[in-house]
């Protein structure tokens, strides 16, 4: 990569996390004033940066624009739209749809659920496979062999005390995920939320993304989060059915699976 475009995107990326000035830049990027200056310049002459008032830097109309076009080209976000649309409506929790790219989960829609506690989460956001619902889903659609590999990549960081700490229990985690059809998050990713989630399926019964409901645990017990079920499957099953998916049956939610989160 050639330093003046590694630089610019690494401009791009500190005015993501927040408005700056030359001097907060350069000082970022390590480099002289001059060579922040150039490249602000021509970044907002393409409308990826836009200057706020005198001193400040933000990010311009031209990266939302991108963003919003790369997401309505995933057309797995564009297909499960209604039917993640009319869950969060039927139960009034968070919804999420989430892929899988380049090792780590990526969100790529969202609905905000009607009560007033509020998820970190973002669409765009990245977060990790080895704690949250939609990960293990996404993973344990994965071939066996795959599954180990990315099993062995991750760190397991230990974001709460339920969080999976390694490789042998991440993957007979995965295993459980495959036979039964969901994954939970039992707060593991955050200590006041948990989360389930379900496959949407393509053509040829392909993994392409995953649903959850995510709820905070004052709403709802663990127990009430299962009988959620029968809804959130219904919903991955219908956004499955319009992104290609033959509808064969997704399976039924096995009463063992759910002991074993207990």
């Amino acid at each position: 990569m050639s330093q003046s475009l590694d630089r610019g995107l690494r401009l791009l990326g500190v005015l993501a996390r927040r408005a700056s000035t030359l001097d907060e830049l350069a000082a970022e990027l390590g480099v002289h004033k001059t060579t922040v200056l150039r490249l602000l310049r021509t970044l907002e002459s393409q409308h990826f940066v836009h200057r706020q008032g005198i001193r400040h830097y933000r990010l311009g109309s031209a990266v939302f624009d991108l963003s919003h076009r790369a997401l309505e080209d995933r057309d797995v976000r564009r297909s499960a739209a209604a039917a993640l649309a009319d869950l969060n409506a039927r139960t009034g929790h968070t919804v999420h749809l989430a892929t899988y790219e380049d090792g780590e989960v990526v969100y790529v829609d969202k609905y905000e659920g009607r009560h007033s506690v509020r998820m970190y989460s973002r669409i765009g956001l990245r977060a990790p496979l080895h704690c949250t619902a939609v990960g293990k889903v996404l993973v344990a659609a994965l071939d066996p062999p795959r599954r180990a590999e990315v099993a062995a990549s991750l760190e397991y960081p230990r974001l709460t005390e339920n969080t999976l700490s390694g490789p042998d229990d991440y993957l007979a985690e995965l295993r459980r995920v495959a036979a039964q059809g969901y994954a939970v998050d039992n707060a593991e990713h955050e200590d006041f939320i948990h989360c389930v989630a379900a496959p949407v399926r393509g053509p040829g019964g392909v993994v392409l993304a995953a649903v959850s409901l995510s709820v905070p645990r004052v709403l709802l017990d663990f127990d009430g989060l299962l009988a959620l079920l029968p809804d959130l499957r219904a919903a991955a099953r219908e956004a499955s059915v319009h992104s290609g998916w033959i509808d064969e049956g997704l399976g039924t939610v096995h009463e063992q699976g759910r002991d074993q989160h207990r």
